[in-house]
């Protein structure tokens, strides 16, 4: 099954200066956000690779064709550094396609650019390229399939540490609130497919909101709850939380690391069409 990667934005609340790398390429560890992405969907057997690429390319493609397998895999050196013998490798059997989709195009305009790598497809996966989770991507695709849904997106609830203030018309405060406790959820990307989305798309528009306001009235839309592990990191703050996460290897999104993950079971997202609920972004 294909998987598309949104990963051509600039990021502009993560980039230090002008020549910064792209917000795909921020490292977590000793790998780059991006790689962390693909390696949850290798992780459940999902190798063939699309790249929508805008800014930063240059960093994503020197970065993979450079690639170095010693970095975060064992292995036996001998010859005096002439031989090395893998235990394993992360990308060896990956398919990786690089599209360039524009300086400033939106989602949706990346997503119609690369229409003709998915058309064949009966389902394929997309998503941005800085979103980690720990859900169950076989459950969410079974859940797809009985839908009859066009797309699939995971929700989730508001990650924000903000708080809400809820007054009267005088201006006194009734109630405060922690975002989180609001009953909404966010669009968590991990979108799940069916090329019937390029129905819905139209040129010079976005996926979120104007193809899924067409989606939602003929019922087309799913969004799958999920209250396990999920993080966005689209500031440095969010980085550095993820950073300190690695650092003490308390990594529930790293499923196919067992000395990282926790041993963590996964969670199993469940079913949850009502559009009017979720926050889209």
């Amino acid at each position: 099954m294909k998987v598309v990667l949104f990963c051509g934005g600039f990021g502009m609340r993560m980039r230090e200066g002008a020549a910064s790398a792209p917000k795909p390429m921020q490292l977590i560890g000793d790998r780059p956000l991006l790689w962390h992405v693909m390696r949850y969907y290798a992780h459940f057997g999902h190798k063939d690779f699309i790249l929508c690429l805008g800014y930063g390319a240059a960093a994503v493609k020197d970065y993979f064709l450079r690639y170095d397998e010693t970095i975060s895999n064992d292995f036996t050196l001998t010859g005096g550094g002439r031989d090395i013998r893998m235990f394993s490798t992360d990308i060896s059997d990956w398919n990786i396609t690089f599209i360039d989709t524009g300086l400033r195009a939106t989602i949706g305009e990346r997503l119609m650019k690369v229409r003709e790598h998915v058309r064949d497809e009966e389902i394929f996966l997309a998503n941005y390229a800085d979103t980690l989770t720990a859900s169950d991507l076989d459950a969410s695709i079974a859940s797809f399939r009985s839908s009859g849904a066009v797309v699939s997106m995971l929700a989730v609830p508001p990650v924000s540490t903000h708080h809400v203030v809820e007054m009267g018309d005088n201006g006194l405060v009734t109630r405060v609130r922690e975002v989180r406790d609001l009953m909404q959820y966010e669009n968590g990307g991990f979108f799940v497919m069916t090329p019937e989305i390029f129905d819905y798309l139209h040129e010079g528009e976005d996926m979120v909101p104007h193809a899924f306001d067409r989606l939602i009235p003929r019922g087309k839309l799913q969004a799958q709850r999920y209250d396990g592990f999920w993080r966005a990191a689209d500031t440095f703050k969010d980085r550095a939380e993820l950073e300190e996460m690695f650092a003490r290897g308390d990594c529930p999104w790293m499923l196919w690391d067992d000395n990282r993950n926790g041993g963590r079971k996964l969670i199993v997202p469940t079913q949850h069409t009502r559009a009017s609920s979720l926050v889209a972004g």
